[in-house]
């Protein structure tokens, strides 16, 4: 019945949790965006080019040059700077569609002027024209930018020559109703033009770029792209298209972009550190290497422009920019299709029907080591995919819908573990005592008398003088039954994390084994282990102790390999999990002889043959009870 319950319940999740994925819900889309952008702030993209140096106008810069918007001579000494320093190409990230405010036609306009002056003035050249003239000098690459608009578009466009092969890429496109142009003077001096746009995810944060758009005025590169084009010397653009969407874009015949079906690139982002910064007044000021740069132009003044979240944080728009054409420079940028939805469907519910078969039937440790271990192989490898070959493999959902369904599993197995316990429990809580009643609680296969023989490594511990301290509290045998609590715990508590079973307690003195009722291969070690670090503890108690002026407490520990026959002692009515045998009286010996032998621990040969790690020191040999021959102790130091 268990079985094909979970059955029902996995294909439910299955079925719902494909079917949330399958529609991208925004919940899901989010986390897996941010799961991403968790990707790049531990491994930003490596900056290999540095061929971008950004140029930003500054609020210092506007209380020296004056308010914005400048006067286009102040962007032709900008741009005259720039070029005799042979850059390769300037982007602009401003836009130049209205004429300068102090042309000599808009001063006459807005001031009451004589006659005779305005004639004179109107003679002066224009501003707009006077810059025009700069972008057209030899050497000069200007890109200049096209902002979005919600109605048609007034005035012309620059339109890019470009070539298609294959179906028809507009249906692929994010389309606009317009954009807003640039004066045409600009548009003619212009090496290029493209649309300056960055379209937020769902959650406001820019990660991708759109290569191309269609307006009113038909397609129209990106200004990134087109920048990009105009660097590279590219007179064209070869669009290649198949059935499902844009597949490449060509700049030159050897420069080729591989956007996604919506001539989209997801960015790879860089440091943004690493993008060389500099304000107009250090460009004018000052002089520094911009040989075959492309710099970028723009606003970051307050007012004038707004920060952009980023998987690395807010950026302005050059750096945007700047991340998007290196990004493409390089090749680089992140990889996610739709084949990847698909892989990650069908991988997922393979994962899926195999937890169906294979948690059932294990115990909780080991689902929940099968878990951990599928959770770090779909970790692991959607690290390796994005950190070796960009590639975007989501680790949120697969994660998400497994863990679910490994909870709904384990805690139906736990719910019929849970009765089956209960059932022992009301069958055997007046017959046997608690603490086996509980052994049989965790493991049913224990209801049998008898045992087994094995290979098993025994620990006596017991504390030296008690009764000297017992008389100290002849008045006060709470406070004696207080502190061997205290010290029993302190001890127990090393052996346990040490993989030890607690025998019992007789008195002051500690009963152990290693090896049952779990396997342990490296038992003689982890006995060993124990001593020292109970001889630790002991140090740090009787600190303890002398500050609240208690008694110290020493002890004495024996340690012995050998075989036992252990398992469930007693009889039909009451029993006991121990273990009996020669080895492990020759251990409870050893601890009796630490005080003669002025050791705290005393090891026996056998143990000492079966560790490794540990330095040992004889102790001779001595004679014990029950033994004709004298054996070999030692101990660790």
């Amino acid at each position: 019945m268990k079985f094909f319950t979970s059955i029902w319940i996995v294909l439910i999740t299955i079925t719902v949790g494909v079917g949330l994925r399958v529609f991208d819900v925004d919940p899901l889309k989010i986390l897996r965006l941010k799961t991403f952008d968790y990707y790049q702030k531990i491994q930003p993209r490596d900056v290999t080019s540095n061929h971008f140096i950004i140029v930003e106008v500054t609020e210092q810069d506007l209380k020296r040059f004056g308010q914005w918007p400048w006067s286009r001579s102040l962007i032709a000494e900008i741009h005259s700077k720039l070029v005799v320093q042979n850059v390769n190409t300037i982007q602009y990230n401003i836009l130049f569609s209205e004429p300068d405010r102090l042309n000599p036609k808009s001063f006459t306009d807005n001031y009451k002027i004589n006659e005779e002056l305005k004639n004179e003035l109107m003679k002066l050249p224009s501003n707009d024209q006077y810059l025009s003239q700069f972008f057209s000098v030899e050497g000069s690459k200007a890109v200049l930018m096209y902002s979005i608009k919600y109605s048609a578009t007034d005035g012309r466009v620059k339109k890019p020559n470009m070539m298609f092969k294959g179906s028809d890429p507009t249906p692929w496109l994010y389309n606009f109703l317009g954009v807003v142009t640039n004066l045409p003077q600009f548009l003619d001096s212009a090496k290029g033009v493209g649309v300056n746009i960055m379209i937020p995810s769902i959650d406001g944060t820019v990660r991708s770029q759109p290569l191309l758009i269609n307006t009113d005025k038909g397609i129209i590169p990106a200004q990134v792209l087109e920048t990009l084009r105009v660097a590279m010397n590219g007179r064209a653009y070869k669009i290649i298209t198949g059935q499902d969407g844009i597949k490449e874009i060509y700049l030159t015949r050897e420069i080729v972009i591989r956007p996604d079906a919506n001539a989209m690139i997801n960015i790879n982002y860089a440091d943004p550190s690493m993008i060389k910064t500099i304000s107009v007044s250090e460009l004018l000021d000052g002089t520094m290497d911009f040989t075959n740069k492309i710099v970028i132009v723009g606003l970051n003044a307050a007012g004038l422009s707004t920060l952009k979240d980023t998987p690395l944080g807010l950026m302005t728009d050059m750096q945007i920019s700047a991340q998007a054409m290196d990004t493409m420079a390089t090749h680089s940028s992140l990889y996610r299709d739709s084949n990847t939805n698909l892989l990650e469907i069908i991988a997922t519910t393979i994962l899926l029907i195999a937890f169906l078969i294979l948690v059932p039937r294990l115990n909780v440790l080991w689902t929940a080591g099968l878990l951990f271990s599928v959770l770090g192989g779909i970790a692991y490898g959607s690290w390796y995919m994005y950190s070796t070959r960009y590639w975007l493999v989501d680790v949120s959902w697969p994660i998400l819908i497994l863990v679910l369904t490994w909870t709904h599993l384990t805690f139906n197995n736990f719910a019929i573990q849970s009765r089956l316990r209960q059932q022992i429990k009301k069958q055997f809580e007046h017959y046997l005592a608690p603490d086996m009643v509980a052994k049989l609680q965790k493991d049913p296969s224990l209801l049998r008398l008898g045992g087994e023989k094995r290979t098993m490594t025994f620990m006596f511990s017991d504390i030296r003088g008690f009764t000297p301290i017992s008389e100290k509290y002849k008045g006060n045998p709470q406070g004696l039954t207080k502190l061997i609590n205290r010290f029993l715990t302190r001890m127990t508590d090393v052996i346990i994390a040490n993989g030890g079973t607690i025998d019992k307690f007789m008195g002051d003195c500690i009963m152990a084994f290693w090896n049952a009722p779990l396997d342990i291969k490296d038992h003689a070690n982890r006995a060993v282990k124990s001593a020292i670090e109970m001889q630790k503890e002991l140090k740090r108690l009787n600190k303890e102790l002398k500050k609240e002026k208690l008694p110290e407490i020493k002890i004495g520990i024996g340690i012995n390999t050998g075989e036992a026959l252990v398992g469930n002692m007693g009889s039909e009515q009451r029993f006991d999990y121990s273990v009996i045998g020669d080895d492990v009286n020759l251990a409870s010996r050893l601890e009796s002889s630490s005080k003669e032998l002025g050791s705290t621990l005393v090891v026996g040969e056998k143990t000492k043959v079966q560790t490794d790690g540990f330095k040992f020191h004889s102790l001779g040999t001595i004679k014990v009870k029950g033994k004709t021959e004298k054996i070999k102790v030692f101990t660790v130091k």
